[in-house]
């Protein structure tokens, strides 16, 4: 069984690494929520060991980002905090359980084994198909696209649009198919319209910083690609 373990102290990841190893599990370590978000989004984990307080980003948001995938991979914290309203708060991000620092190493073994063999809780553990480009991926089912590990909230709309636009990489698609890929049945809005709910779609996608990826072909419709 595989386990991600995140956590800042060296001084505790690696030797609590080494115990899970010999107790015959497969573990990836990160030190920073950003290496954890980005481990924890590839899936394939049995169990996720979470410090609540890391660089960059904290446990608890890394556990909202996994709920908010539908993920239902088991959620340890590991933390320093331990008030009622901390556990509270824990367990509302969706972790399945809590353990305060500094534990016992054979509370928390019986943890993990008891993680391990609870059911998921949620109804769709796989993670959910991504459509992909670079760095820009798009989570139909949830209505959210991800640029550079930051999550981006999108509207029905803009998810279509920018769904088609993934399946149809570096083509020049005009404003004909786009009306009839993302307006379907109903009736095709004015030229107009396209163009601010691309302009919208670009905004978020295209945050400052980021390389353009979505180009206007003048006289002809968009194209998705460098």
């Amino acid at each position: 069984m595989r386990i991600l373990l995140v956590d800042d102290e060296a001084e505790l990841a690696e030797p609590l690494s080494r115990v899970l190893s010999r107790e015959g599990y497969q573990v990836d370590v990160a030190f920073d929520g950003q290496a954890g978000r980005q481990l924890a989004a590839q899936g394939g984990y049995d169990l996720l060991i979470l410090d609540w307080m890391l660089p960059h980003f904290s446990g608890l948001e890394v556990c909202q980002q996994v709920r908010s995938r539908g993920d239902a991979t088991p959620v340890l914290f590991l933390t320093a905090k331990d008030t009622l309203d901390d556990r509270v708060e824990g367990l509302d991000a969706g972790a399945d359980d809590y353990i305060v620092k500094p534990f016992e190493l054979r509370e928390l073994l019986a943890r993990v084994r008891a993680l391990l063999r609870r059911p998921p809780t949620l109804e769709a553990p796989q993670r959910p198909v991504r459509l992909q480009y670079e760095d820009l991926e798009l989570d139909e089912a949830n209505q959210l696209a991800y640029r550079q590990e930051q999550m981006i909230e999108l509207s029905e709309k803009e998810t279509r649009l920018l769904g088609y636009l993934l399946r149809h990489p570096n083509q020049v698609l005009t404003h004909t198919q786009i009306h009839q890929a993302v307006w379907k049945d109903t009736d095709e809005p004015a030229s107009n319209v396209l163009a601010a709910q691309m302009r919208l779609l670009r905004r978020k996608i295209e945050p400052k910083g980021t390389l353009p990826l979505i180009h206007t072909v003048y006289g002809k419709g968009y194209r998705l690609g460098r």
